[in-house]
């Protein structure tokens, strides 16, 4: 994901702004991270450049 997507981004649960942690990095595209929510906490991965911002309980599901 590109770092400017957070200018749009923001947590699907209370819409409370994301903060970035970046793990891996290939020039301005983000491979590797978290997105973490300032309001309640709640933390959604970025896997291979993508950003999976599902509900825990979605994102549990999603992976059966």
């Amino acid at each position: 994901m590109k770092e400017s997507l957070m200018e749009i981004v923001c947590c699907p649960i209370d819409k409370g702004e994301l903060e970035l942690d970046v793990e891996e990095r290939d020039g301005e595209e983000i491979l590797e991270g978290t997105l973490t929510c300032t309001e309640c906490g709640e933390v959604y991965p970025i896997e291979d450049g993508i950003p999976n911002l599902l509900p825990p309980d979605m994102r549990e599901d999603a992976a059966v």
